[in-house]
């Protein structure tokens, strides 16, 4: 178990209020630092609450609560029992993560309310403030008229102060995979993003005022403000319906196949809805809030669980040089029944042997497999079970010599289970799956759920998904496997709760720039402030080929330079990170290839040099456990300086500073393969300026200098 310290945590002290109908005159106030809650009773005993930061207003008066399917009327009524307040302050240390020691300090108020109409039923409200925002939930206490109830609607307001600057996508009960609008709220309407020619997002949500979180926003007054939720569990992922007019935004559930949005239980909780705020866009990516809001692992052992580099036969199958399936045709079969190869099939024996051996050479730790297992003939769109076996390989791929071989080599094998979105069949094949890994060696898995979800009629981002997702966490932990999901919903920071949940796609990653229009270069600039609040991403970095590809796509390329490609490993936070493109293309450039072999995946700190969402972002990171320093610096369309001071170094250490950076002449669009690498001494007095190209970026490698260094390398000096 990671190890927690108590800096101080104190009991709860309750405080025994009237019953009051009304609470507006008098609201409840809670302060930490520059972050100020009221929470109050309206005249209709409707409960609410706002936030301020630094004195200005963040959210105006909203209203809190329910409309139930047996009661429509769950959110007025209601009558102030009692509050409690409590204070916490603690530090606890991570499994992994961006830092090594998280502090978790709040105050917190509980009001306890009962409708006044019969037959009374209870509700509490737990808000919890932190210096940089703040967290609710709804809980429901044990009560004899309320033990099982369904909701059909949670009526939760967030409203804004103005028509602020938003960085969004639409609402969708089955994928987040979207490009992200740069809109005021009074501008967002998705009802133009169905599916097209060259994109395969299809808006399965019916409202087109809706967007999910995490919500990014710049205010008419210069605040940054993130909307989303923490600790999903047992209920569905939230949205947010947008009133233009009024710059209002209104829970809204994902739905079952009934319409339902969730069946819960007394004793019961929702998740925390956040609200994370600062004057500082760099805040915004500090913030431990939505970790810190999801419960300790009850893991006891947790020494199993190795953040890792890998690398796979993934991008051959993305750039059409290899397929996932064996045969040709679903119906493919010699006279005994076997499938037919059709010469191009991606896992075979040999081909994984080649990867096994560019993983040994490099220093990677692990090969990830797909399309090793029969099934991929007949697979995508066809709503139907039993598509994949787990334990069956196809002909070509000798699974106990690929396992011997890996282990010779010191290689670990990645499994990959593809459901085709049959979640019930998966659910019947999971013991057997992970006994399988189990007795291979496998210590990892990545899932993926590309479909229409079954239980037919059921959404990725529903109550019923939420829970499976979990639930192969949970069996995973008890296999010692950790899990990388792919099409889940938006993590909401549970990699707390279970550290063996690695990473998450949830997202529109790299891979888009080889089946689709790609994304546009500030799309990287954009993913840290939404995407990636709730948790780490499989966005698999790292394309060197950034044109044409083997002949199936010659006009597609990534909207990036390669040097921006290396930044990511910095800037886009995971602790499974792949070297996602071919060997040979990583051959032909050795010297760039060297920072993907140096670069950490867990880290003792991290500093947020500057940022603004949709422009730039730069990012300092501490190796674990060592003295080196990496640093990613990114930008979108315009070429820009990154300002870097290195004031996080060791006072009394000099450092060299490997660069790699653009070439003068770089461009993502016209020159995006051209880039320089440079070494110098630093020290913490250093302030390096790195021009960025458009849809560029810079990595930076430190490292303490030595002896030899010192006469080797030139000081730094900014030109």
């Amino acid at each position: 178990m990671p190890l927690l310290k108590k800096v101080g945590c104190y009991l709860a002290l309750v405080i025994l209020v009237p019953r009051l109908y009304a609470q507006s005159a008098n609201p409840l106030t809670v302060i930490m630092n520059k972050v100020k809650l009221e929470v109050s009773l309206d005249a209709a005993g409707t409960p609410s609450y706002a936030v301020q930061y630094n004195g200005q207003q963040v959210i105006r008066t909203s209203k809190l609560g329910f409309a139930l399917t047996d009661d429509s009327t769950f959110y007025k009524d209601f009558e102030l029992l009692n509050t409690s307040r409590r204070s916490f302050n603690q530090t606890w240390q991570p499994v992994w993560g961006e830092v090594n020691t998280i502090r978790e300090q709040y105050e917190e108020l509980t009001i306890n309310l009962r409708q006044r109409k019969a037959p009374g039923r209870l509700l509490n409200i737990v808000f919890r403030v932190f210096d940089d925002g703040v967290g609710f939930r709804y809980e429901f206490p044990v009560q004899p008229n309320l033990k099982y109830f369904v909701v059909a609607n949670e009526l939760t307001q967030f409203n804004l102060t103005g028509d602020h600057r938003t960085f969004w996508i639409p609402g969708d009960y089955d994928t987040n995979e979207y490009l992200y609008t740069t809109s005021q709220l009074s501008e967002i309407d998705n009802t133009h993003m169905v599916k097209t020619s060259t994109d395969i997002a299809v808006r399965t949500a019916p409202d087109p005022q809706s967007v999910q979180t995490p919500l990014m926003m710049k205010s008419t007054e210069g605040l940054y403000i993130n909307i989303h939720e923490a600790a999903l569990s047992n209920y569905p992922a939230m949205q947010l319906h947008v009133d233009r007019t009024g710059y209002a935004l209104t829970s809204s559930l994902v739905p079952d196949a009934t319409g339902n949005k969730a069946y819960l239980h007394a004793p019961g909780k929702t998740p925390w809805r956040t609200i994370i705020v600062s004057d500082k866009a760099v805040d915004i990516l500090n913030s431990k809030t939505i970790l810190n809001l999801n419960e300790p692992t009850s893991l006891t052992n947790t020494s199993w669980i190795k953040p890792m580099k890998f690398v796979g036969v993934w991008w051959e199958m993305q750039t059409g040089k290899a397929t996932w399936n064996y045969s040709n045709f679903p119906d493919s079969a010699d006279a005994a029944g076997g499938l037919i190869p059709n010469g191009t099939h991606g896992a075979n024996t040999a081909n994984v042997k080649r990867y096994i051996d560019f993983a040994a050479n490099n220093g990677i730790d692990a090969v990830l497999v797909e399309g090793w297992n029969r099934g991929w003939e007949d697979w995508f769109g066809n709503w139907k079970e039993n598509v994949f076996n787990f334990t069956t390989p196809y002909p070509d791929f000798d699974v106990r010599e690929i396992t011997r071989y890996a282990a010779s080599k010191g290689v670990t094998m990645i499994m990959h289970n593809e459901t085709s979105g049959s979640a019930t069949d998966y659910e019947r094949q999971l013991d057997t799956a992970f006994r399988f890994m189990n007795g291979f060696g496998y210590t990892s898995v990545k899932t993926g759920y590309v479909g229409k979800i079954i239980p037919r009629g059921e959404h990725h981002d529903g109550q019923w998904m939420v829970n499976h997702y979990e639930r192969v966490a949970q069996k995973a932990a008890a296999h010692q496997v950790t899990i990388d999901v792919h099409e889940p919903m938006r993590p909401t920071g549970q990699h707390r709760t279970w550290p063996n949940w690695m990473a998450s796609e949830a997202g529109r990653g790299n891979e888009y720039n080889a089946f689709s229009i790609g994304s546009p270069p500030e799309h990287e600039t954009i993913l840290p402030f939404t995407r990636l609040m709730g948790g780490p991403m499989d966005y698999t970095p790292g394309i060197f080929k950034m044109k044409g590809y083997a002949g199936y796509a010659p006009d597609r390329q990534m909207h990036s330079t390669l040097a921006k490609q290396l930044a990511l490993y910095v800037t886009i936070y995971s602790p499974v990170q792949m070297a996602a493109d071919l060997p040979e293309n990583y051959a032909a450039r050795p010297d760039a290839f060297q920072f993907i072999k140096d670069v950490a995946v867990d880290w003792d700190d991290t500093k947020i040099i500057e940022a603004e969402p949709g422009d730039y972002i730069t990012i300092a990171r501490k190796e674990k456990g060592k003295t080196s320093w990496f640093i990613g610096a990114i930008t979108d369309e315009n070429s820009r300086t990154a300002t870097i001071p290195l004031t996080f170094l060791d006072k009394a250490q000099q450092y060299v500073a490997v660069i790699y950076g653009d070439a003068p002449d770089a461009d993502w669009k016209n020159n995006p393969e051209a880039y320089k690498i440079e070494s110098f001494l630093v020290n913490s007095a250093t302030t390096l300026k790195l021009k960025l190209a458009p849809g560029g970026g810079a990595a930076v490698h430190l490292k303490p200098a030595t002896a030899s260094d010192l006469k080797q390398y030139k000081k730094y000096v900014a030109k």
